[in-house]
């Protein structure tokens, strides 16, 4: 090995770089099986790790028993809707961090709660897989820079 080559060719990145973080793991949570397989494509072809739930309890167990970096919910479902994920999310010390990305079905702006109980981001369906991707990024990276993840 020559001096201008510090590390062997095969050596990707120097041994003093920290370790690559795999891709971001996104919590779907979407109580119509189409959609949400629609989603999870839409999801796993912008780069993303996948966990789906299909309503909120589902939700609420897969967040407490698997590290998720953000969450993707619709906002109207069968045993606990969207918003009521998201006050548990935000009450929970473990949890309350996580990016929240509420999607509706409805063109209404953000609903009246609280901002400690509030989404970071409201899209409407049907959602563009550039809007919902670019909208996790943007919420990732800003938990990063934050220190948050």
């Amino acid at each position: 090995m020559s001096a201008a080559e510090p590390y062997p060719p095969y050596a990707v990145t120097p041994p003093h770089a920290a370790p690559a973080r795999g891709p971001a793991t996104i919590l779907l949570v979407e109580d119509d099986r189409a959609i949400r397989r629609y989603l999870q494509v839409t999801l796993e072809r912008a780069g993303f790790r996948v966990v789906v739930a299909s309503d909120g309890l589902e939700a609420m167990k897969a967040a407490l028993s698997a590290p998720v970096d953000a969450v993707v919910t619709d906002a109207i479902m069968p045993h606990l809707d969207g918003h009521a994920l998201c006050r548990f999310l935000r009450r929970h010390p473990q949890l309350k961090g996580l990016p929240v990305v509420l999607l509706s079905g409805s063109e209404q702006s953000a609903p009246t709660v609280s901002t400690a109980e509030r989404a970071d981001a409201y899209l409407t369906k049907p959602v563009r897989p550039e809007e919902l991707a670019g909208c996790l990024t943007t919420l990732l990276e800003r938990d990063a820079e934050s220190g948050i993840l």
